[in-house]
């Protein structure tokens, strides 16, 4: 059975420990990001003077999806989401969306990154006082890995492609100790994992924490992400109502592992796998670049398990781009307003960054091709929200001119409630295999991973099953590591 590694090493840890201890710190677990009314009594008050996004070593206890949404001194409460109504789909179907926003930092991979770094930290195998956590990214989950050393006391180095938005550098500067820009934009993952190869010969001490390989992500996901779109539809759901599925962009795939979780607690629903027409690896073993910021291209993850993706669609960026001009612009507005959705909806469109968008239209397509109606439901995660993308809007106003009422009925009409089936396979068994059989030509030919592996990713049952099931092993590491600290 494949787990992720918790060997002790006893020096490694001593170090550890009293770096944590001399920066007053004390981590969560994976329990008490799930459930915050098990977090202590005194912690939710230190939280009531700090702000979301501060680099405070409480805000480790905010990585939650369940943070009150407010910028500063919130506290807990239920799961952060939003309903997207059919006068803005143009479906029946109920469409629920996770909001990542009201993580630190404004996403979700925050809580990813801490699930690849902390069980390093707390078995030794990480020293924060010698080595550098790298975090080798297309854009929000080096931003959460900077975040996360930070306020664990770490040197951190993020790497991220030169084309992305210039919100993540300008926070990165501030935060990480290092930012390294590679060539491209969003679909340009070898180059990442180049200049990973490119440090490990550099002679440097560090530590790489990839998020496509890293079962820490899938982990994460799987079990904190998963609990609380559970937590949701629980909450949401009617007696008529049948949950149909998640549709979500692949990105690192660690986010597509609540899928897997929900399909435990939902037998029959689907996990729909999404990317961009620009780039269709999945879909038809593609290549190209595109402007859907942050979810990663031209190869498949080695933390996706593909034998539980149902379906995969593409998403063309023209859509995306124009949709985020529909939902930000004051005639985009307007136009929605006019045609039916609710001003308080229009409101919140700002909650869906671009791959929010990218997964909405990925619903919408799965609940046009199942013929959905008013009872089912589908779940979507917003991963971050417009705050990171402000600069874009600016570019796009001066690159095609005014936003129009004219362009936002033709968005409203061509790209939204437009969406088709097409650029869509329902997978059968073979076209899982083949995806599946995609990540030799990344991960054994280039990354170094074994042929006996990729096989056990797909013939071993329990392959997977061994990196779901470790939370309560790594709740257990964290806590004897925080009594250590308070001895210490």
């Amino acid at each position: 059975m494949a787990k992720i590694d918790l060997t002790i090493y006893p020096e490694h840890l001593e170090r550890a420990v009293k770096r944590v201890k001399d920066r007053n710190i004390i981590i969560p677990t994976f329990a008490q990001m799930k459930n915050p009314d098990l977090i202590p009594s005194n912690i939710k008050e230190e939280l009531g003077s700090i702000g979301l996004w501060d680099v405070h070593p409480r805000n480790l206890f905010r990585i939650t999806w369940k943070n009150e949404p407010k910028p500063r001194g919130g506290g807990f409460g239920g799961v952060n989401y939003f309903e997207l109504p059919s006068s803005l789909t143009g479906v029946p179907a109920r469409i629920i969306g996770l909001v990542g926003k009201w993580f630190p930092t404004g996403a979700h991979k925050v809580g990813a990154a801490f699930g690849c770094l902390v069980p390093r930290l707390v078995t030794g195998q990480f020293d924060p006082t010698t080595q550098k956590a790298v975090w080798p990214s297309t854009g929000n989950y080096c931003r959460g890995g900077a975040y996360d050393s930070a306020l664990l006391g770490c040197e951190s180095i993020a790497i991220l492609p030169e084309g992305m938005s210039k919100e993540r550098f300008e926070w990165l500067e501030k935060i990480a100790g290092e930012v390294i820009a590679t060539p491209g934009t969003e679909s340009n993952v070898k180059e990442i994992f180049d200049k990973c190869w490119e440090l490990r010969a550099s002679g440097q001490d560090l530590v790489i924490f990839n998020q496509f390989e890293e079962f820490g992500n899938y982990l994460w996901h799987y079990n904190v992400s998963g609990a609380a779109i559970e937590e949701v539809l629980k909450k949401i759901l009617g007696p008529k109502d049948t949950f149909r599925g998640a549709a979500l962009t692949t990105g690192s795939a660690g986010t597509i592992a609540l899928g897997e979780y929900l399909k435990s607690v939902f037998p029959g629903s689907k996990t729909v796998a999404s990317e961009a027409l620009q780039c269709p690896t999945l879909l038809s073993n593609g290549f190209g670049s595109h402007r859907i910021e942050g979810i990663g291209d031209k190869h498949v993850p080695w933390v996706h398990n593909v034998k539980e993706t149902d379906m995969v669609v593409a998403i063309d960026d023209n859509a995306v781009t124009n949709i985020v001009r529909l939902f930000n612009e004051k005639a985009g507005r307007e136009y929605l307003i006019h045609k039916g959705v609710p001003e308080e909806v229009v409101g919140k469109l700002d909650l869906l960054g671009f791959s929010g968008i990218a997964n909405m239209l990925s619903a919408i397509k799965m609940a046009k091709y199942y013929e959905m109606d008013e009872n089912d439901v589908v779940v979507v995660v917003f991963t971050d929200s417009m705050e990171l993308y402000t600069s874009r809007v600016d570019e796009y106003r001066k690159e095609f001119g005014e936003f129009t009422s004219f362009d936002a009925a033709e968005t409203y009409a061509r790209y939204l409630h437009g969406e088709r089936t097409d650029n869509l396979l329902e997978l059968t068994y073979a076209d899982q295999k083949r995806i599946h059989n995609l990540k030799y030509y990344t991960w054994v030919e280039q990354q170094g991973r074994t042929y006996e592996e990729i096989q056990a990713q797909w013939y071993d049952p329990d392959y997977w099953t061994g990196y779901r099931n470790q939370t309560e092993e790594i709740d257990a590491l964290i806590t004897e590591f925080n009594q250590r600290v308070s001895r210490a």
